[in-house]
């Protein structure tokens, strides 16, 4: 694995052994970029030199395998903004804070979370139910930041906090690299929602 592709993959269970945890991350390449739909699971044997069933005493399902990988990317996420809040002081700070950490994510070009968290329309209803329970989960951080904004009465914060996200998420679609960082678009976006 490269020095690049080795920083960009979502952190793996430590308990992993390394024949295993290599699998994983080949996983995590070939699902970044060809997608749920587009990566077999002959694909990643071939591309970890694994035998058909072989691969099996590695890896229960392909399902399975994409909802591991899934989870590690959000975890991977969740952590970067909650050490990246920790540091903010004041409700709009912490918001400017968590923000620019998900942006960081989310326009990283060599980042494998991305694709992890928003690849949901390719997989089977039960798997999608996991993802987005996950999802959720995930969602809570941004869910108790915006609770403590001072935010006029008839603001509902759901309506808020989901245009905020949908802001972040969407943002690797516009995003072009070197007129503004993440931390600056943060910032804006923030101040923006802010309305100042």
């Amino acid at each position: 694995m490269t020095k690049l592709a080795a920083a960009a993959a979502p952190a793996l269970p430590e308990q992993s052994g390394s024949r295993r945890r290599e699998i994983l991350e080949i996983a995590a390449q070939l699902f970044a970029r060809k997608g749920y739909r587009g990566t077999s699971m002959r694909d990643i044997g071939e591309q970890a030199g694994v035998l058909g069933g072989s691969l099996y005493h590695h890896i229960k399902s392909k399902d399975a395998l994409f909802v591991e990988l899934h989870n590690a990317a959000l975890d991977e996420a969740s952590d970067k903004i909650a050490r990246a809040v920790a540091r903010a002081s004041g409700p709009w700070g912490k918001l400017e804070a968590a923000c620019a950490a998900l942006l960081e994510v989310q326009l990283d070009p060599d980042s494998f979370t991305l694709p992890m968290m928003n690849d949901f329309r390719e997989v089977s209803p039960p798997v999608r139910e996991q993802l987005i329970a996950r999802r959720d989960r995930f969602e809570e951080q941004f869910r108790a930041i915006v609770d403590s904004l001072p935010l006029p009465a008839h603001i509902d914060r759901s309506i808020y906090r989901n245009l905020l996200l949908s802001q972040l998420n969407a943002a690797g679609d516009w995003y072009r690299a070197g007129r503004l960082s993440p931390a600056q678009i943060a910032a804006q976006i923030v101040a923006i929602f802010r309305h100042e």
